[in-house]
């Protein structure tokens, strides 16, 4: 079990397959995923990685907290969400995740806040169908009717279904597909929907319903390691015309 992140709903938009079909996606960003403390089963009963996201104003944070960041010497962090994970799979602090910790054709799970719709009725709360338009019905159309109790026991049961404060709740979205990972930009581009407005905090972790992805990175995909393979990449790309180019004169030495 490996470490999940912490991410910034952007917005849906679509991405177009080869075959000229698009897929409904849900954009994903990545800021500065920090690892800020680790807890560890000899001082803390348990195996965690607490990650900190995005950036905060000074005056918003509290002095514990900003004590506990520059312990860690990592920047005044906006979120922190605790991850436990496998005893092999424990980071370093102020190690970064990158976008690749996640690969395409992974299934996840994202949580996070509902929008809050504010107060409703029983019908747009709980989708009940309401009562007769006619026949006798006379200005509870949209009522919830009877809440079904008498005088023994003489009250209403706890979570009857009636109107109230609708969504804001804590809710998860489980087995979405991420469809495409950039790394360059921190995007994370997950099939469908998740919960949440623009710009809420979610923290996206591997399904519990499905083993890990094979190409998945273990313990987790680490920003400096992601660099580290672009420039080795680069590196190879400019040597080589300097290879080709060095060659027909070691050649006309030759002749010479």
């Amino acid at each position: 079990m490996r470490t999940g992140v912490i991410a910034k709903k952007v917005g849906m938009t679509r991405l177009f397959q080869e075959d000229g079909r698009h897929v409904p996606v849900t954009v994903l960003a990545l800021e500065d995923n920090q690892v800020v403390s680790v807890r560890t089963a000899e001082r803390d009963g348990y195996v965690a990685v607490q990650l900190g996201a995005g950036e905060a104003k000074q005056k918003n944070v509290a002095k514990p907290q900003r004590e506990h960041f520059a312990k860690a010497q990592v920047p005044l962090k906006a979120r922190v969400c605790e991850f436990r994970v496998a005893e092999d799979a424990v980071l370093e602090v102020g190690a970064t995740i990158a976008a690749s910790h996640f690969v395409p054709g992974q299934l996840v799970d994202v949580a996070g806040h509902t929008q809050g719709k504010g107060f409703a009725g029983a019908m747009k709360r709980w989708g009940f169908g309401g009562m007769r338009a006619s026949h006798g019905v006379s200005i509870t159309h949209r009522a919830h009717g009877s809440t079904g109790q008498r005088q023994d026991p003489g009250r209403v049961f706890k979570n009857k279904k009636m109107a109230g404060h609708m969504g804001d709740r804590e809710r998860t979205q489980q087995n979405l597909e991420v469809v495409r990972v950039d790394d360059e930009r921190g995007l994370i581009f997950v099939k469908g929907s998740v919960p949440g407005a623009k710009n809420a905090w979610l923290t996206v972790v591997d399904s519990v319903k499905v083993s890990r992805h094979a190409e998945a990175p273990y313990p987790a995909g680490l920003k400096q390691a992601a660099n580290d393979i672009g420039n080795n990449n680069d590196s190879a790309a400019a040597e080589t015309p300097a290879e080709t180019a060095g060659a027909p004169e070691a050649t006309e030495g030759q002749e010479g």
